[in-house]
């Protein structure tokens, strides 16, 4: 049994790759600031996309994206500011994206992808 970080990594890739094939850039991983951490910080044509991961090794009835508490939710809103003005982009469009990744023993992983799943909280 895997352990639960060798998870959340492997949910991590899964997700990545997931994203990168489906047309996004990504531009850092684990990015990590003194706000907090973003899984995956991506863009499209029009937009930066700060993603969190949420990764399950089994299909219980809670959906994974239910742990991106309002809590989550500001920490994740000041590392991606953080991001912005570092990378000097304050005025680039924005958004917090969630992506489950549900990988069940013996199967495919499973893969969600929701687009703005909550707005900035402060």
């Amino acid at each position: 049994m895997k352990s639960k970080v060798d998870v959340g990594k492997a949910g991590e890739e899964i997700a990545r790759q997931f994203l990168k094939s489906s047309g996004f850039r990504i531009l850092a991983r684990n990015y990590s600031c003194p706000a907090g951490e973003i899984d995956l910080v991506c863009c499209d044509q029009e937009s930066v996309i700060f993603v969190e991961v949420k990764t399950r090794t089994d299909d219980s009835p809670a959906d994974p994206e239910a742990n991106v508490t309002p809590a989550k939710q500001r920490h994740l809103t000041r590392a991606a500011e953080f991001w912005l003005a570092k990378h000097r982009w304050p005025e680039r469009a924005y958004r917090f994206d969630v992506v489950t990744v549900i990988m069940p023993e013996g199967g495919e992983p499973q893969v969600r992808h929701i687009c703005e799943a909550f707005l900035p909280l402060r």
